[in-house]
């Protein structure tokens, strides 16, 4: 636009027309051509005198000497000169070089040049600006057709970085034409140089005791890949699997009201498949989870329903992979008749049930109790609120995953978790808030009926009603979905989830598709406990880098090499709130509120500040200093002064997965509805812990990788710590669009490809596992016919692991 008026002003000065125009029509583009400005006449200039032509004649020849000798060197032409050339015909070249007799052509030839180079410039950047609106144009309405909950507007971006190469065209083999195609993805992404990993692949028959395990990596004695290991055909029974330490005063919780059928227990086997990889990242030992047990699919799920028919009261899934031994996890409880289970009502009775051994908010205040002697000898209850939507395929897996969530977290707890559906109403003309038929139908078409109990509805224009006001544009907004929407405000009916449940004090954000191999309740009870136990002292810090065992040893030689990191960077340590231009206080901080606990009081050991503390938010990716990290959503933030790249200061944690307390909730729900501050789902919850002096802690959860990166440790702190001061935050973050295609190849990240392959394999349904190799889908592995061979190992047994994201997982479900 800059350019476009400066001609329009350019050219007012000769044409009385375009004048006109631009008085009437300033802020339009002009539809005519601009009048050229007037230039003297060549002829006028130089009249009849033959003493000037003379002298024409020598200047003219004298630079048709000079441009011969340059164009022998080879010397390049300048711009201006190229442009104009390139668009005269020859016809006006020849014009040019006979211009001795000074007439009008000389010097329309003259002319030409400069404008051509000027509209050529001007075509070329009105082009690109058509084709960029364009684009963004398409995108949008593309991302608008699609789900809402699975546009994932970064891998937009990683397309652009991972597109297929452009080889140049040759007559090429088919072989030479891959290996051309295959180099150039190399440059890209290295790790496809490293060997795939099979030690996940193994079965019941390679199992060994975890003192004989040998992982294929990471290995400091060997490189993978490692040749098959020796089998036992007589593989032991599984046992079931218990992880709870319940107190002397929890009481039962029951499947039916007659209080007659307990929430079964699932099975592991003693032991690991020999050679299966250890995780890359993060660890067992922090969380106390057990790593010297695995899980089979029938152990994991055929307590929930797999593995026998809907008569019996299951799903009729997993019945048509191998099967051998699997009776086993049946043989005392018999296979459990889910058809008329309503696990709402299930919970419900188990709440009520152990009542006593949680705090319960004040019915005046509905608030929790804060004094110590009220709180001695309770505990905080725990939402786990699972975000579906409308429309959500919810297939036969699906059902055993999120039976398998209410039993173990909630049921078999004796309540200390409670599991809620937070169910997306997309569309917004079913009038649910008046009609508790349509909302009727609207539960019947969405959700399995035995899950009804459990559910509450929210829509995007609720969240208008309950967050009202001028919200101004956001500095930046790549998937240009609305401020109240769920994809760049997923925490808004999460805020308001939390108001209406006083009587809970942390809260974990789920979704979907996730999948745990292994005991939920073990997983998550144990990352709470550890990050309730983190001192503040360096957390930030700690939290933005990856635990990567193998390159720093134990987690205190960890902590002393990001301590080390930090000094060496001279950047100032994080403890309580943070200042910055625009800051604007919440109401607790008015009344003078403290934010930090008493262990952090002057005089206190600054190493057991905030030890004991329970962690505001709890993330499983980490939490990354997005200023200069390339990250796409670094500047999504609404209702800030002009912001700039580092004001106010920000933090973001990759997937929306993550445990929010009560406090930081509130805190968010504040700065919405009082300040109209929000920023984009993952930047928001740790960017407010962060301005508020909240407690926030990155769990590293154990994370599986599908390739042996070499050399050990070193190779993938390089790229996963790539950041400044060997952290995921700044310049070069792992996070960066460019970067994040590391993450392909592991068990958790948002477009992990390891993630659903390993799951779907150890389903029992085969798979190809040609990822990244030479742009071929590889060879299919796996499935019934490998897992039934005599020479096979049997089907695969997995330790406990997150799995994300698993978008489908029978064959049938694929399109």
């Amino acid at each position: 636009m800059e350019r476009t008026t400066s001609r329009l002003s350019f050219s007012s000065r000769s044409s009385s027309r375009a004048s006109e125009h631009r008085n009437h029509d300033l802020l339009l583009p002009c539809t005519e051509k601009p009048t050229e400005k007037r230039r003297p006449r060549i002829r006028a200039m130089l009249g009849h005198c033959i003493y000037r032509k003379v002298l024409i004649w020598t200047v003219a020849s004298l630079v048709l000497v000079a441009v011969i000798l340059f164009r022998g060197k080879d010397v390049s032409m300048p711009d201006v000169v190229q442009y104009g050339k390139s668009k005269l015909s020859p016809s006006h070249e020849a014009a040019g070089d006979d211009n001795s007799n000074g007439d009008d052509d000389g010097e329309s030839g003259h002319a030409i040049v400069v404008m051509v180079q000027d509209d050529a410039e001007e075509d070329s950047e009105q082009g690109v600006e058509q084709d960029v609106e364009q684009g963004v144009e398409q995108d949008v309405e593309q991302d608008g057709e699609q789900d809402v909950e699975e546009v994932e507007v970064q891998e937009q971006f990683e397309e652009q970085v991972e597109e297929t190469p452009n080889v140049e065209q040759q007559e090429l083999s088919e072989e030479e034409r891959q290996k051309a195609v295959f180099d150039e993805q190399v440059e890209k992404m290295p790790w496809l140089l490293f060997k795939h990993l099979d030690g996940y692949f193994h079965g019941l028959k390679a199992l060994v005791q975890k003192s004989h395990h040998i992982p294929e990596y990471p290995n400091r004695n060997r490189e993978a890949p490692f040749p098959p290991p020796p089998l036992n055909y007589h593989v032991s029974k599984p046992r079931p699997y218990d992880p709870y330490t319940l107190p002397h005063n929890a009481r039962t919780c029951y499947l039916d009201r007659g209080n007659t059928v307990r929430p079964p227990a699932i099975y592991a086997y003693d032991g690991v498949p020999q050679h299966m990889p250890d995780p890359v990242l993060g660890s067992y030992a922090l969380f106390g989870i057990r790593d010297d047990v695995c899980f089979d699919r029938f152990g994991r799920y055929g307590p929930y329903g797999l593995g026998y028919t809907k008569v019996y009261g299951g799903l009729g899934v997993g019945m048509d992979t191998e099967n051998s031994g699997s009776q086993a996890v049946w043989a005392e409880t018999g296979q459990l008749d889910y058809n008329n289970v309503d696990w709402g009502d299930a919970q419900e009775r188990c709440s009520a049930a152990n009542k006593h051994r949680f705090l319960e908010p004040d019915e005046e205040t509905e608030e929790l109790p804060t004094a110590p002697d009220e709180r001695e000898g309770k505990k905080d209850r725990i939402a786990i609120v699972v975000r579906c939507y409308q429309g959500f395929g919810w297939t036969e897996l699906a059902v055993l995953n999120f039976r398998a969530m209410v039993t173990e977290l909630s049921l078999k707890s004796g309540g200390e978790y409670t599991v809620h559906l937070l169910l997306h109403v997309r569309d917004t003309n079913l009038p649910i808030w008046a009609d508790d038929v349509t909302a009727q139908r609207l539960l019947d078409a969405s959700i399995p009926a035995e899950f009804h109990g459990m559910v509450t509805l929210w829509s995007e224009p609720q969240m208008r009603l309950l967050y009202p006001g001028h919200f101004p544009a956001a500095a930046q907004n790549p998937s240009g979905g609305d401020v109240h929407g769920v994809y760049r405000s997923a925490h808004m009916p999460l805020q308001v989830f939390a108001m209406q449940h006083p009587e809970y004090e942390h809260f974990w954000n789920w979704e979907m598709d996730l999948r745990s191999v292994g005991n939920y309740y073990e997983l998550l009870h144990g990352i709470g406990s550890w990050a309730d136990k983190q001192p503040r002292s360096l957390l930030w810090e700690r939290s933005a880098r990856y635990y990567i065992p193998a390159y720093h040893g134990s987690w205190d030689n960890f902590t002393e090499t990001v301590q080390m990191d930090t000094m060496h960077s001279g950047e100032k340590t994080i403890l309580g709130p943070v200042a910055f231009a625009g800051r604007k206080p919440l109401r607790d901080e008015q009344r003078g509120q403290p934010v930090l606990p008493e262990s952090c009081a002057f005089g206190q050991d600054p190493a057991l500040c905030g030890v004991g503390e329970a962690a505001d938010l709890i993330t499983l990716n980490p939490i990354f200093d997005t200023k200069d990290s390339g990250w796409v959503f670094t500047d999504d933030l609404t209702g800030y002064h002009e912001p700039t790249s580092s004001d106010p200061p920000r933090r973001s944690s990759i997937v929306t997965v993550a445990r929010l307390s009560r406090r930081l909730l509130a805190a968010m729900h504040e700065e919405v509805w009082r300040h109209h501050h929000t920023m984009f789902s993952e930047m928001f919850p740790s960017t407010m812990a962060l301005h508020h002096g909240l407690k926030a802690v990155y769990a590293p959860h154990p994370v599986y990788f599908d390739r042996a990166w070499q050399p050990l440790g070193s190779a993938v702190d390089d790229a996963f710590n790539s950041g400044d001061d060997h952290s995921t935050s700044g310049r070069h973050s792992v996070f960066d669009m460019s970067n994040e295609h590391n993450h392909k190849g592991t068990s958790w990240y948002y477009h992990s490809e390891f993630a659903g392959l390993l799951w779907r394999r150890w389903l029992g349904y085969a798979q190809m596992d040609g990822r990244g190799q030479h742009g071929s889908a590889g060879t299919e592995r796996g499935g019934v016919f490998e897992e039934s061979s005599s020479d096979g190992s049997g089907r695969m047994c997995l330790r406990s692991m997150l799995l994300h994201p698993i978008k489908y997982e029978r064959p049938s479900e694929q399109s």
